[in-house]
């Protein structure tokens, strides 16, 4: 079997061997996929392969999701592209790497990024450019040679902890940490402030999230599949240009071509279940206009979670009330902001692609998109000028944007003085909360791809799966174990995913030197007590 990246160790997951159909149809199976996010495109992608009558409901008037770009139009009467801000392409991404080579076999629309520079406030960095991708070796290698690990303050690391992050067992994991936030689990390890912040924090936060509020389960999970459990590297790529052009439109017509139909700018309002051989979507124009209906053997449900929380309450024939209480309690993320700025003058030339930040006011990284994306490469030759994005993740409902847009700016200038001096002559300014929020409650509270309903499945990055996959890759592998829940039902042979290991690299060793600890210092309390 090929894999699907350079890591000898990623893992097949094989489908349910299909057995005899659950449901007859007397003809091709007819789906109606609500969402063309990477999820609802993942799951429509491999319906049609095996065959089924795909037609994907998307509000929007592109494709991609929260992973989308549109056109603007500059002051001098150009048009430009906006999207909702940086996302990185890892190589572990094996599903959504796997969609995207319907496009281009190759990956030609994606390019690697050098590095991935982290900067803290007061002085320090860190790189990930140059470290061994396999573990243990990239774990030790970023240690050895960060400003952010110094020996005084790893004599204060609490050792059996720290080596929780390289005794991963997953799903058990997932289930081990309920109740417990990642900022509690950060404080048990008691590493360096600077390193609790730049090395940690981040991965957190990346999920739009405070540790306060964020699963601990989900924050070490993260670690184990972007550095400590994959050989793939922490470096990651990003498309050539715009998302539209680049991914989703060519993905678009190909899909297109097998026969998937696409309804865009139209908006399901909710979805009735109680006829025996049929499920009804009731659409709309998202832009207003009458309601039509229409007719499928299943749907996928891929929305992001207010959509979800929405089309569910108003399907009241859909789920048990348990179920429906489930899909109620998804949480969104606190809101984020994508400030994006064309200046009027260039940035210094040593600043690279993409910076994550820490201790810069409420900003979080920034970007400079006319070092990789062609469209806005091509403006700044051509005027002169740069291409800069501000981020902020978890921003407080309160704040306000006069507030905000303030504190943003400071930090552009601090963090990169000369933007300083530089005149704006278009801005983009974004504020959603519609990202998913993984608290620390139980994490067999969330709903999976599967519901009471046969008919009906969910896809997403807010939808549960008991492998090391997020973000973008989790809505990918749910777009494809959905399709494949419904194909299983009908007889017909499902798909298999791939993951990072489920498990430590380093065997049960990390898990016998923490029972070793423990061991001892239970030994060592007695003796101190016997001594009394």
């Amino acid at each position: 079997m090929t894999h699907p990246g350079r890591d000898r160790r990623a893992v097949h997951h094989p489908p349910v061997a299909a057995g005899s159909a659950l449901s007859d149809l007397p003809g091709q199976p007819r789906v109606v996929v609500i969402g063309g996010g990477i999820a609802g495109l993942a799951a429509a992608a491999q319906l049609s392969d095996a065959g089924v009558a795909v037609t994907v409901l998307e509000r929007e008037a592109q494709l991609g999701g929260r992973v989308r770009s549109w056109p603007v139009s500059l002051p001098d009467g150009s048009s430009a592209q906006m999207s909702r801000g940086f996302h990185a392409f890892f190589r572990q991404y094996y599903q959504l790497r796997d969609l995207l080579r319907r496009v281009d076999p190759d990956l030609g629309m994606l390019r690697p990024l050098p590095d991935y520079p982290l900067v803290r406030h007061g002085g320090g960095s860190d790189s990930f450019a140059g470290i061994p991708r396999t573990p243990p070796l990239n774990l030790i290698a970023f240690v050895a040679r960060s400003p952010s690990f110094t020996l005084a303050g790893l004599r204060g690391v609490d050792v059996e902890a720290a080596l929780s992050l390289l005794d991963v067992d997953l799903p058990a994991g997932y289930h081990a940490l309920d109740g417990v936030s990642a900022a509690a689990f950060l404080d048990r390890l008691r590493f360096p402030e600077s390193a609790r912040h730049l090395a940690l924090e981040v991965f957190a936060r990346s999920f739009f999230a405070d540790p306060e509020d964020f699963s601990a389960a989900e924050l070490l999970a993260m670690f184990h599949m972007y550095f400590v459990g994959s050989a793939e590297g922490l470096l990651f790529d990003v498309p050539r240009d715009d998302y539209d052009s680049t991914l989703w439109e060519p993905l678009r017509a190909q899909l297109a071509a097998s026969g998937v139909q696409f309804r865009l700018g139209t908006l399901a309002r909710s979805v009735e279940v109680s006829a025996p051989d049929h499920v009804v979507v009731v659409t709309e124009p998202a832009a207003g206009g009458e309601a039509t209906l229409l007719e499928a053997d299943a749907v996928v449900i891929a929305l992001d979670p207010p959509a979800l929380r929405s089309l569910v309450a108003q399907s009241p024939s859909l789920g048990s009330p348990l179920w429906r209480d489930t899909v109620a309690a998804v949480r969104s993320a606190p809101r984020f902001i994508v400030w994006r700025l064309w200046l009027d003058g260039p940035l210094d030339p040593s600043r690279p692609p993409f910076l994550g930040t820490s201790g810069y006011g409420r900003v979080d990284n920034l970007s400079a998109l006319h070092l990789f994306e062609e469209h806005a490469a091509t403006w700044a030759r051509s005027t002169g000028g740069s291409v800069v994005e501000v981020h902020a993740y978890a921003v407080d409902a309160e704040v306000s944007e006069a507030e905000l847009r303030a504190d943003l700016g400071q930090a552009l200038h601090e963090v990169w003085p000369e933007t300083a001096g530089l005149g704006v002559i278009h801005e983009e300014w974004l504020d959603r909360a519609d990202c998913v929020l993984v608290p620390p409650e139980s994490w067999a509270s969330r709903p999976g791809v599967q519901t009471p309903d046969p008919r009906v499945v969910l896809a997403g990055d807010c939808i549960r799966v008991d492998l090391p996959v997020a973000l973008m890759e989790r809505a990918a592998t749910t777009g494809v174990l959905a399709a494949s829940t419904l194909l299983q039902r009908w007889g017909r042979p499902g798909v298999g995913v791939w993951t990072v290991p489920l498990r430590s690299r380093l065997g049960p060793w990390p898990g016998y030197a923490r029972r070793g600890i423990r061991t001892a210092r239970r030994i060592f309390a007695r003796q101190e007590t016997m001594n009394r």
